[in-house]
């Protein structure tokens, strides 16, 4: 009787022989490829499992698959990216990818530059979040290499998309406040809400559900668009000069939670607390939910998002050829950061507070 190889040596041969089928469905198997049967996955899976079986890289590498997908993030200090990242490792759990993490500062055209660094990698697929990024150019590498964008509001015939409703998720925030009876309401927004919503970025399509809400609501003469960056430093200082107006908002709705988180600090720093002026957010990070927080928000279903984000991005690797672009539904999750406002004549004075 033969000794068993030790995992060094194992080939996908030995596989084969293993689970009694040919050398071409183990290698469908590995690649999660369409076509195979559940009782097919399961002994092949069963017999990589029991001889140790590691694919080389180098040989991957070399017939133009490396088992390797790459995420390109904006920023990995935002608690909503997590979210994605956890998502998509979930949906490749169960194959022989793994992911590749590139983060990006698009404020800074950085993008691009993550992207490609993925691809010169050579991955095997791109997972993208850049709603920024020109579509001609992602449709340029999706010629070459299978791409899925997170977040994009466009339908490309080359690439897929997952995004989130994020002109329904806008306009349930808007509906609750104007439903507390909010008139003055203020709309904090990063560079690419002011890209315009031909962008097809998340943060241009809710500002242009809070417009149309304003408008909707006989409030076009108060619509108030605030630009300030996503973190939570900067959108401090900038809700600190808008609280410091005299005209001040009873109303902030941010377009991320961290700016929002910025927005929660100012308040409480000018001596206001959300009776003066209500928050809302979007994204529904963990901490939204601290009872010391308690942030009204959306939550779009990061985790969700990543999970579809990657199985997309498998079925293109896998062969698919026709677009997918999927939407997931957000949901308004009310907490005790918005409230009814106060009437102008029972409001506190500001506190001068330092710009730190």
């Amino acid at each position: 009787m033969a000794s068993r190889p030790s995992a060094g040596s194992v080939t996908i041969e030995d596989v084969a022989r293993e689970a009694g089928v040919s050398r071409a469905a183990v290698s469908k198997v590995i690649r999660n490829a369409y076509g195979v049967s559940p009782a097919m996955k399961a002994r092949v899976t069963e017999a990589i499992e029991k001889l140790g079986y590691r694919p080389s890289v180098s040989a991957r590498g070399m017939r133009g698959k490396t088992f390797t997908v790459g995420i390109e993030i904006p920023e990995l200090s935002n608690p909503f990216f997590p979210k994605l990242l956890a998502g998509a490792t979930a949906a490749l759990s169960g194959s022989p990818y793994r992911l590749i993490i590139a983060p990006a500062d698009p404020e800074h055209g950085e993008g691009y530059r993550a992207i490609q660094a993925l691809v010169d990698r050579q991955v095997d697929g791109v997972i993208a979040v850049s709603p920024l990024v020109d579509p001609e150019w992602l449709e340029a590498l999706a010629d070459h290499v299978p791409v899925v964008m997170i977040g994009r509001h466009d339908r490309s015939p080359k690439y897929d998309a997952v995004v989130s409703d994020d002109e329904d998720g806008a306009r349930q925030v808007m509906r609750h406040l104007l439903d507390l009876g909010h008139r003055d309401i203020a709309h904090l927004t990063p560079a690419a809400g002011l890209a315009g919503i031909e962008s097809g970025a998340p943060q241009a399509i809710r500002l242009a559900a809070y417009r149309d809400a304003m408008q909707e609501a006989g409030l076009g003469d108060r619509i108030r668009v605030v630009g300030s960056p996503n973190g939570q430093p900067e959108s401090r200082r900038v809700a600190l000069g808008l609280l410091a107006e005299a005209d001040r908002p009873t109303a902030v709705f941010a377009s991320h939670d961290e700016p929002a988180l910025g927005v929660m600090h100012a308040v409480a720093d000018a001596g206001l607390t959300p009776a003066d002026v209500s928050v809302a957010g979007y994204d529904d990070v963990e901490i939204a939910a601290h009872p010391g927080i308690s942030l009204t928000t959306v939550d779009q279903h990061g985790e969700r998002m990543g999970r579809l984000a990657a199985e997309l991005l498998l079925e293109r690797i896998a062969g698919r050829a026709e677009p997918r672009h999927e939407t997931v539904r957000p949901e308004l999750v009310v907490r005790t950061s918005t409230r009814p406002p106060r009437p102008r004549g029972g409001a506190p004075r500001l506190r001068a507070v330092g710009r730190t």
